[in-house]
């Protein structure tokens, strides 16, 4: 059997990725440059995260808000993410609403990545990994 040669070292190129639960962009960090191939998310905190029932809630309420808004058809209809956390988390204390913010922008982008509505900012649609500060919804 002839010798066998190692095969010679190639360096992965480090992109951006997508994390699996939240839908954002990251980049590689010195820690993960070893193990760049089989990094799925952006953090601690989702890659613990596994979706529940909040989750499809959220994704259903936005879903349906925006159907409601819309009845005609017209895509220039929007909403706001809050919106559809207090449709899920009752609107009689702000406190219980309030920390489904987070979820329900994590449930437009996994929206978003479905192909089922847009975001926007200002009017324009804007990219779901990269937006910050106040967006709103819109269907496709």
């Amino acid at each position: 059997m002839p010798d066998r040669k190692p095969k010679p070292e190639r360096t992965t190129p480090h992109k951006d990725k997508i994390c699996k639960t939240c839908g954002r962009t990251f980049q590689c960090r010195k820690q993960w440059a070893q193990d760049w191939d089989i990094i799925k998310y952006c953090s601690d905190a989702c890659r613990g995260h596994h979706p529940g029932a909040a989750d499809a809630a959220l994704e259903a309420a936005i879903l349906s808000l925006l159907a409601e808004r819309n009845p005609a058809g017209d895509e220039a209809k929007t909403i706001c993410p809050s919106e559809a956390a207090k449709a899920v988390g009752g609107t009689e204390n702000r406190r219980d609403w309030e920390g489904l913010m987070e979820p329900a922008r994590a449930a437009a982008r996994r929206l978003v990545a479905k192909r089922k509505i847009v975001i926007t900012q200002h009017g324009a649609v804007v990219d779901h990994a990269t937006a910050k500060g106040p967006i709103r919804l819109r269907l496709r």
